[in-house]
């Protein structure tokens, strides 16, 4: 448990937490983050650093208010097809049942996404006997809009194995485009009314620039890397990720669920630590961002802390860039 929560400090420091997905269920604020083992690991390009297992969630009555731990709400044993690396994680209500979405290794270490649900936002949580068809990557995120229909993001590079998925089949040698061509971009699917199974074929999106030229795969500063969340904000979809390699959390905007998406700017300066990850919650009438960093551990990328600070749009609907460490 901690004691009262604020701005830019860790939510709990009992355990370490990253990659919070936050959400206002029922009037209360429920986080759910992935739980980063308290091991020693050589970090390396295929993320074998992240070796964590379960799922904790975490909840707020308020943004301000003590942030509890409700305990173990799923592990990897008790996922009858996955094996290992239970990685960001996100959550969505529908059909008066919670479901939590997850990538995990499967047995032949292959990346999936799987699901599992509850009645109860904190969990625990029953996770599907398989994971769902057509899934690959890491980093789900859901949306939930506004006329029912449900959406969901993921993808990531490197460990994340989204370059090995470019043919629309699991190649192993797969290496990302040349650094001129267009960048990879997020996955988004469908998902059907019984928010187990993708309606369609995963679709890659397109984030361009201003000139509606897609981004580059040499553009580090603003190509997608991981982690994809996406709200409404005025009627746009907000599209926003993590860069990897230069470590921000940029985010680009678009008339529709499935894009394309225009490049914007940067929301969150990089942190303490290799990753970042983050989501975006209104609460109140006021946006926060969710975030982690490595302050806690001392720095150890597999040793993240989930935090949280304000976010503000400009009149224009742009989001005012964030500094963790001065703002």
């Amino acid at each position: 448990m901690s004691k009262a929560s604020k701005r830019n400090e860790p939510l709990v420091t009992h355990i370490y937490t990253a990659d919070p997905s936050a959400h206002v269920f029922d009037g209360k604020i429920y986080i759910y983050p992935s739980h980063d083992l308290d091991h020693e690991k050589v970090s390396n390009d295929n993320g074998d650093q992240y070796d964590m297992e379960d799922y904790h969630i975490l909840s707020m009555d308020g943004i301000t208010a003590e942030c509890v731990d409700n305990g173990e709400a799923l592990h990897v044993k008790d996922v009858p097809w996955a094996t290992s690396q239970m990685w960001a994680p996100d959550a969505a209500f529908k059909n008066n049942t919670y479901y939590l979405y997850f990538p995990a290794r499967d047995k032949d270490g292959i990346f999936r996404i799987g699901v599992a649900t509850s009645a109860n936002p904190a969990g625990p949580f029953e996770a599907q006997p398989d994971y769902i068809p057509g899934s690959y990557s890491i980093d789900p995120a859901v949306l939930v809009d506004e006329d029912g229909r449900a959406y969901m993001y993921f993808g990531g590079l490197w460990g994340g194995q989204l370059e090995k998925w470019q043919t629309g089949a699991f190649n192993p040698d797969g290496e990302g485009p040349a650094a001129d061509a267009p960048a990879i971009g997020p996955r988004v699917a469908e998902l059907n009314e019984d928010m187990l199974t993708f309606k369609a074929a995963p679709q890659e999106i397109s984030i361009v620039d201003a000139d509606g030229k897609p981004l580059t795969a040499g553009d580090e500063n603003r190509r997608y890397f991981e982690g994809p969340w996406m709200h409404k904000y005025n009627g746009k979809y907000y599209l926003s990720y993590s860069t990897g390699s230069t470590h921000q959390i940029v985010y680009a905007i678009g008339d529709s669920p499935v894009g394309p998406f225009t490049f914007q700017g940067t929301i969150l300066t990089p942190v303490i630590g290799w990753t970042t990850h983050h989501s975006i919650v209104e609460v109140e009438g006021q946006w926060y961002l969710f975030y982690h960093d490595s302050s806690l551990s001392g720095g150890a990328d597999n040793k993240r802390s989930v935090k949280y600070t304000e976010l503000h749009y400009n009149a224009d609907g742009t989001i005012r860039t964030i500094d963790p460490y001065n703002n």
